[in-house]
Formats: structure tokens, sequence, C-alpha cells
């Protein structure tokens, strides 16, 4: 898998940058995360690269309320980012599947179905867990991918965020996650 890694992803980029005025100083983690997922959702695919404009566009999005709603509870607001950019640009045949993936990212079970949607999923647990859980991926792969991308302090300012949300909302405390 080494030497695979897409290091430069227009359709990636350009969503990030649309958005640098929301993410203001956590555009580089995020950027970083993102390009993370992306990749590792590309190992777990064999069919990856013909799905790339649809994976780099759930990675854009999918955190992304986190920033520009400014809540923790955040998949709503990021499928409405996602839906809306995917009317604009004319790609609305994908707006089932990246709600999809967006939605479900946080599963803590599989999903139902081990397409995309599944393998989005894998590669964010990947990421989120820095490594811990890698679904089959060799651990060799997932060091590179995160020496790659560095963490920028993206875990940690999700930590910072986590806890803001814990004082207001000590009864929902992952309103992200998914069984």
């Amino acid at each position: 898998m080494s030497g695979r890694l897409l290091k430069e992803i227009s359709v990636l980029d350009g969503l990030l940058e649309a958005h640098t005025a929301e993410l203001g100083g956590d555009f580089t983690a995020y950027r970083n995360h993102a390009y993370r997922i992306v990749n590792l959702c590309l190992a777990f695919s064999p069919d990856g690269v013909a799905q790339l404009d649809r994976i780099a566009t759930a990675a854009a999005f999918h955190d992304m309320g986190i920033w520009t709603d400014h809540t923790f509870d955040y998949l709503q607001p990021s499928v409405r980012l996602a839906c809306a950019h995917l009317a604009r640009s004319g790609q609305e045949e994908w707006t089932v599947e990246i709600t999809a993936m967006i939605l479900e990212h946080h599963k803590i079970s599989p999903y139902r179905e081990n397409g995309l949607v599944e393998r989005f999923r894998r590669a964010d647990w990947v990421d989120v867990s820095m490594g811990l859980f890698t679904f089959g991926l060799p651990r060799e792969f997932v060091n590179e991918v995160r020496s790659t991308w560095p963490g920028a302090g993206f875990h940690k300012r999700l930590a910072q965020l986590e806890f803001q949300h814990l004082k207001t909302h000590p009864w929902n405390p992952l309103p992200m996650m998914r069984l």
C-alpha cells in the first residue's frame, strides 16, 4: 500500500478551502484528518479510486458542522452542508450515499452492508482511534498515513469540544454516536 497515498486531492482541497474561515485555526488539523480518512477509505476499497470524488466529498463535510454550526451535535448540519453542495454541483445522485456516509461514520457496529458507507465508517474509526483499530489494514500503512498527515492537534481539539459539550449536555455526551 505504501506509495499509493494520494497527497493532492483537488475535490477535497476545494471543498475545504471554501470553509477556511469557519475552520479557522483548526484548518490544518481538519484537512489532515480528511486526507487520512480518504486514504484509509481507499485502502479498504478495491474500486476506491473510481469513487474518489464521493469519498473526498464525504470526508470534507463529515465533521464540518462542528465548525459551521458551532455544535458537537454536528451530523445533521454536516449533512445539510453536503446536500447543499451536491445540489449546487449537479451531483444529487450521490445524496443518499454521502448522507449515509456522514450519518453512519460514528456507528459502533458495522453498517448493514459492506459498501462505501462501511468502508468510510472503518476509515474514520481507524483515524479517531489513532490506529488502535485497523480493521485488518497493515499497521505500517496506518502509521504511514498518520505520519504523512499528522494530527496537528485534531484529537486534542475534539477532546476540548467534547468537554465543552459535556458541561452543557451531561445527559447526551456523544450525540454523534450510533449503535
